[in-house]
């Protein structure tokens, strides 16, 4: 079935396509050097209203659907991805409170996000549990009318940044996954304070960091959803995250992509651009066309979304294929710049490093194909 984004959509990512080349990548360079926030970026897609495009308007928000959603990672990924993952937490915060939340919890925390007045966090990593979930050992009891967490969390995007965390921790240990739960915690709280903030190979306008709970209380209110309901939180919330990630890997392909031809339009050898020798048009053609197909792979899954499905599988393969091709087209794209490719100041040499942490954040490739897998063999099993 062809493919094709409507009237709407396509202006709608030509004006921000213009507003990303104007505001936000031509200091994309500098944001890597220096690890500074990408705060006017990310004020200029604030007004843009970037930040608001998972909410519905009753909640502050300006919903479109997840194609247009894909669309809005894309283009700004493309200009600068240290600026995309930022702007990704907002919708990656928002998803848990859509999922789960109550009508005050929704009213509460998603016009502020909407707004881009407050980022949240996604606590669910910890130094013995990452892909493995249901490892967890943050715990949260009630005592009277609050619950007590304790526990520590790592690599979690935009630390110390965001405003509100969503926290997983073990209201019942005995019941491994089952016993997970979900908190809101808002920075400032006593008990909850922010460890360290890695300095990481790339992404360096994101801050990464750790989050510590020592007997931190929060209202009982506070906990989003029911008790038992945080690792189906969790891997909801992971799912749609999952084609976000596909759409940064997508921008930042093309975005290897275009500085591979227009540099090699304009680097002489033996006489003549490199553009004209067979070997460059061959890399140059697989990398456009891999692009392509990480861009319509990742469009099929936003629009089942959009259907109202639960394309698990699709969401899987989705961010499986599109992150290893981005890495794929940056390892071509550097081999094309030569020895530039190697120096910092050249894009691709920041593009490099960036791609490489999205085939690991929201499951790695690994944790892709299994979830791929396991759904081919319930399909295979359902058929007979």
């Amino acid at each position: 079935m062809e493919f094709q984004l409507s009237k709407k959509q396509i202006e709608f990512r030509d004006r921000l396509r213009a507003l990303v080349e104007k505001e936000i990548a031509p200091k994309a360079e500098q944001i890597d050097r220096t690890g500074e926030y990408p705060i006017d970026g990310l004020k200029a897609l604030v007004d843009f209203g970037v930040t608001g495009l998972t909410i519905p308007e009753e909640y502050g928000g300006n919903l479109k659907d997840y194609v247009t959603l894909c669309i809005a990672v894309e283009e700004i990924s493309r200009g600068c991805l240290s600026t995309s993952a930022v702007t990704s937490i907002y919708h990656l915060g928002s998803s848990p409170f859509l999922i789960a939340g109550n009508e005050t919890q929704k009213r509460t925390y998603l016009p502020l996000i909407a707004a881009g007045r407050k980022a949240t966090s996604f606590g669910l990593t910890e130094p013995q549990s990452g892909s493995d979930v249901a490892s967890i050992e943050a715990t949260a009891v009630l005592k009277n009318d609050r619950y007590i967490i304790n526990g520590h969390k790592i690599f979690i995007g935009n630390a110390g940044e965001s405003d509100i965390y969503i926290v997983f921790a073990k209201t019942d240990v005995s019941k491994g996954a089952r016993g997970i739960s979900a908190f809101i915690v808002e920075k400032g709280t006593p008990g909850f304070e922010i460890g360290s903030i890695y300095s990481k190979m790339g992404l360096n306008g994101q801050r990464t960091g750790e989050l510590f709970f020592n007997n931190c209380e929060v209202p009982k209110e506070n906990l989003l959803g029911k008790e038992g309901e945080g690792f189906k939180i969790a891997l909801e919330t992971l799912n749609l995250a999952r084609v976000s990630v596909a759409a940064q890997a997508v921008g930042v392909a093309q975005a290897a992509l275009e500085e591979s031809i227009t540099f090699s339009e304009k680097r002489e050898q033996f006489g003549r651009p490199i553009f004209n020798y067979q070997g460059i048009q061959f890399k140059i053609a697989k990398m456009a066309t891999q692009t392509h197909a990480a861009r319509l792979i990742m469009f099929d899954a936003a629009a089942k979304i959009d259907q109202g499905m639960t394309p698990v599988k699709e969401c899987s393969m989705a961010k499986y294929y599109a992150t290893e091709i981005a890495n794929k087209v940056a390892y071509d794209a550097v081999q094309i710049f030569g020895g530039r490719g190697y120096l910092k100041g050249y894009p691709v040499e920041r593009i490099y490093r960036d791609v490489r942490v999205l085939t690991l954040y929201e499951g790695t490739s690994e944790i892709q194909q299994m979830v791929i897998s396991r759904e081919l063999a319930k399909e295979y099993q359902d058929q007979a």
